[in-house]
C-alpha cells in the first residue's frame, strides 16, 4: 500500500487540482489511516473502520477529480457509481450491490494486467516463435520404406532463413504480410433477451457454463502486428495464474477499493417534495448494509465491504445532509464542503495544473501544426467571462472553461487542417470579439456558454 504522508497526498492532489484545501485534507488523512490500520496487530486491525467522506459542493468544483486522484495515488480499485441509478430492490433498475461486483471486476483487470506485464517479454517471445513458424512452417523428418528415420534436408537453410525472417519481423518489414490464426471461443447456444440492469447476463452466464459450452474455433486472415498482438495476449493468459490473480483482487478490493457515491443528495428524502418518494429511503436502506461492512457474492467468489472506502459527494441545493437517514448519516463521519470557484480560481485552473485547459488546447492544434500563444490579458478575459456567465446562468464551476474554450477556438480548429504550419496570438480583444456578443445576450449564453 502506498506510504505517502497527507502532506504528500496534498501536494500531488495539487498538481492536478485547484483549492479545495479542507477536501484534499480529509482525503489524505483518510487514506493514511488506510496505511496506519494494515500496521495494527490482526485483531485490532479488523475493528478500525474507514473513515468515509461526504463532500458538500456544487457541480464543477472537483470532488470526482479530487477522488479520482486519491485512487490512482494509492494504487486502488476505483469505482464511480450514481446514486440515482440505483432503485430499491422490487423496481427496475440495478441493485446496489452491483456496485461491489463492478468494483471487484475493475480489480480483476488490474491485477490481471499487472501480471500479464510481468510475463510480457517471456509472453511475446513466444508469440514471435509461432508466428515464426506460421510464416516458416518447420519441416519434418520423413521416413524410408525400411521405416529407418530420414535426414531432413536443408536443415541448415531452414535455420537461416528463420532467422532471416526473425529479424525481417523485428524490423517491421514485414507488417503489410498476413498470416491464418486460429481463435477459439466459447459458442453460445442460445442469446438473452434482458431487461434493465440485466445487460451483462449473458456474459456471465458464458463464464458460468464455460466448462460444458463447446469450444468453437475459427480461422482469422490478420496482419502480422494484430496476429503477434493476439497470440502474445494468448499465450500470456496461459502464462497467467488466474486463481491467484482472483486472489489478489478480491482482497485488494477489500482492504484498499475506494467507491465514489455521486449525486447523494438525489436519494435523500425531501419533505417538501410532491407525488410518492418511492424509492429514495429504499435505496438509502439497501445502501445502508453495503456502507456497515457486509458480504457480497459476485463471480469471483464472496467479497466483504467492510474496509473499502466510500466518498460520497453532493450539490445539496434541495436537500441537506441531515435529510439523509441518521444511519447513513453515521456512515459517513466525515463532512467536508468545498469552494465554489471564481474567476482567480479559474485563472489557475488554465494555466497551472499538469493537464491544465491551455496546456491541452495548445499541445491539440500543435499536431496540426498550429502554434498557439495565449497571452496573460486574454486567460485573464477567459477567467472573467466564465464567472460571469456562471453568475448569470447555471454554476457549473470550471467545465464552464471548458466550453468557452471550446467556442473560442472553434474557427481555428476548423481551419487547422487546411492552413498548413503557422502562428496566431490570442490575446484579450481576440477573446472579447469572440464571445462578448454571447455574454451581452444572456439568453443566448443559456443556449451556447
Amino acid at each position: 500500500m502506498n506510504r505517502l504522508t497527507p502532506k504528500e497526498i496534498v501536494k500531488e492532489l495539487d498538481k492536478y487540482i485547484i483549492g479545495q484545501k479542507k477536501a484534499k485534507k480529509a482525503v489524505s488523512l483518510a487514506l493514511r489511516t488506510r496505511w496506519r490500520r494494515q500496521q495494527l496487530p490482526e485483531e485490532l486491525r479488523e475493528e478500525v473502520m474507514p473513515k468515509n467522506i461526504i463532500m458538500i459542493g456544487p457541480t464543477g468544483v472537483g470532488k470526482t477529480e479530487i477522488a479520482r486522484r486519491l485512487a490512482k495515488l494509492a494504487q486502488a480499485p476505483f469505482l464511480k457509481v450514481e446514486a440515482s441509478k440505483y432503485t430499491e430492490v422490487g423496481y427496475v433498475g440495478r441493485d446496489v450491490e452491483s456496485m461491489i461486483r463492478d468494483i471487484t471486476e475493475l480489480a480483476v483487470n488490474m491485477v490481471k494486467a499487472e501480471h500479464t506485464e510481468k510475463v510480457q517479454e517471456k509472453s511475446q517471445a513466444m508469440a514471435e516463435e509461432r508466428v515464426l513458424d506460421l510464416l516458416l512452417p518447420p519441416k519434418r523428418a520423413g521416413f524410408s520404406t525400411s521405416l529407418q528415420p530420414v535426414e531432413p534436408e536443408s536443415d541448415l537453410n531452414q535455420k537461416d532463413t528463420r532467422e532471416k525472417l526473425r529479424e525481417q519481423l523485428r524490423e517491421g518489414k514485414l507488417n503489410g504480410r498476413s498470416v491464418d490464426i486460429e481463435v477459439r471461443e466459447k459458442a453460445m447456444p442460445f442469446g438473452i433477451i434482458s431487461n434493465v440492469g440485466l445487460e451483462d447476463l449473458e456474459i456471465n452466464l458464458k463464464e458460468m457454463l464455460g466448462g460444458i459450452l463447446p469450444e468453437k474455433s475459427k480461422r482469422r486472415k490478420v496482419k502480422i502486428p494484430d496476429a503477434l498482438r493476439m497470440l502474445a495476449q494468448e499465450e500470456a493468459n496461459k502464462l497467467i495464474d488466474m486463481d491467484k490473480v482472483i486472489r489478489e483482487a478480491v482482497e485488494r478490493t477489500e482492504q484498499a477499493g475506494i467507491i465514489f457515491i455521486d449525486e447523494i443528495d438525489k436519494i435523500a428524502s425531501r419533505s417538501s417534495s410532491y407525488g410518492p418518494d418511492v424509492s429514495r429511503e429504499g435505496v438509502q436502506r439497501d445502501l445502508l448494509p453495503i456502507v456497515e461492512g457486509s458480504t457480497v457474492a459476485t463471480k469471483y467468489g464472496m467479497v466483504r465491504t467492510d474496509h473499502i472506502l466510500f466518498v460520497a459527494a453532493g450539490a445539496f441545493h434541495v436537500s441537506k445532509p441531515s435529510d439523509l437517514i441518521p444511519e447513513i448519516q453515521g456512515r459517513f463521519p466525515l463532512r467536508v464542503e468545498l469552494d465554489a470557484l471564481g474567476r482567480d480560481e479559474f485563472i489557475r485552473i488554465l494555466t497551472e495544473p499538469r493537464n491544465a485547459l491551455i496546456k491541452q488546447y495548445t499541445a491539440l492544434l500543435k499536431t496540426e501544426g498550429i502554434d498557439v500563444n495565449f497571452t496573460k490579458d486574454a486567460i485573464d478575459e477567459i477567467a472573467s467571462i466564465a464567472a460571469i456567465v456562471n453568475d448569470r446562468t447555471e454554476n457549473i464551476g470550471a467545465r464552464r472553461l471548458h466550453t468557452i474554450m471550446e467556442k473560442l477556438i472553434e474557427d481555428i480548429s476548423f481551419e487547422a487542417p487546411e492552413g498548413g504550419e503557422r502562428k496566431i496570438d490570442i490575446d484579450a480583444s481576440y477573446v472579447r470579439n469572440k464571445l462578448s456578443e454571447i455574454v451581452k445576450d444572456e439568453d443566448l449564453s443559456r443556449y451556447i456558454l
